[in-house]
């Protein structure tokens, strides 16, 4: 009898109980064969709840476990990839592992055991493209909209300046967060280690040769207003948005520079104006992002998927 291909998740995570079993129940609910959770915090509530199912491993990273690896990294960037590479080398318990983080949620239109099953045995990953939310308008309830941007940079720039007319020319697809988006990795592999985007072994950075075109990787890195704001000072310290972080090279300006010039010149307001137009699905910005084939809708039914899988969370 074949086996059958089996794929699992890696994520480390600091976020609300209901944010980390939505994450774990989405997956588990696509087909997830194991979900492997490194609480970068301890909470409580979602440990219970994971410890207590079949197919998801969690590990609370305290002091302790921290200890037994030198000492805890400041940037939680090493953390993810020190986790990550753990349990891709403590087997598993998949074919495949990807590495993404907590406001990811893969969105496959075929199964993706049958997408990874089919990749040739010489594949080593297999990345997956991002779409990224747009805040809701009023009175838009229900599904999320996302956008997406061109593969190729020099498309991908032209019709960025064209969807977003004030501030595409200094971002890259209209993304505020990356681009490059998530892998898949063959478990098994000897020396290979992971990192946020991509993987690596003793040879330097592995070369991807693989996409799974029929996955889209749903980020909610700006869902609404509100919790960017609440993200957006981390961020800009020391997450996606920091100084340290170089910007696509067709762009003029990072995202830490952009931001710090829309600050300087205007404020919350000024941000405000920037995330009314490049964030949020007004009519004309679906519009325009539809004319290119750049717009997604989709349902993930968090709540039902956390019910189903983790019932005394519903």
């Amino acid at each position: 009898m074949q086996h059958a291909t089996t794929w699992g998740l890696v994520s480390t995570i600091k976020a609300p109980a209901d944010a980390i079993l939505n994450f774990a129940a989405h997956h588990l609910d696509i087909g997830a064969h194991r979900i492997h959770i490194y609480l970068d915090e301890d909470c409580p509530q979602a440990r219970i709840a994971l410890d207590a199912h079949p197919r998801c491993i969690v590990t609370v990273t305290d002091d302790a476990y921290w200890a037994n690896r030198r000492k805890r990294p400041e940037a939680h960037q090493t953390r993810q990839t020190i986790n990550a590479t753990r349990a891709y080398r403590r087997r598993p318990g998949v074919d495949w592992l990807g590495h993404i983080d907590v406001d990811e949620f893969l969105s496959p239109s075929i199964p993706l055991a049958e997408q990874l099953a089919a990749l040739p045995a010489t594949a080593r990953t297999a990345r997956i493209r991002p779409i990224e939310a747009l805040a809701p308008v009023p009175n838009d309830t229900g599904a999320t909209w996302f956008k997406a941007c061109h593969l190729r940079q020099s498309p991908r720039n032209a019709q960025t300046e064209e969807i977003f007319p004030t501030f595409g020319a200094l971002l890259n697809g209209g993304f505020l967060s990356h681009v490059a988006g998530k892998i898949f990795v063959r478990t098994g592999q000897v020396g290979l280690s992971l990192r946020i985007h991509n993987a690596f072994d003793d040879a330097g950075k592995i070369s991807n040769e693989d996409e799974l075109t029929q996955t889209l990787l749903c980020h909610f890195h700006a869902p609404d207003w509100q919790a960017w704001q609440r993200a957006y000072r981390y961020r800009l310290q020391s997450g996606s948005y920091r100084e340290s972080l170089k910007g696509a090279p067709s762009l003029p300006i990072t995202m830490n520079a952009l931001f710090n010039a829309i600050e300087a010149d205007g404020g919350e307001p000024a941000l405000r104006a920037f995330y009314d137009e490049v964030c949020t699905a007004t009519p004309a910005l679906r519009a325009r992002l539809d004319a290119k084939g750049l717009l997604h809708r989709i349902d993930l039914d968090l709540d039902a998927k956390r019910a189903r899988h983790f019932p005394s969370h519903a």
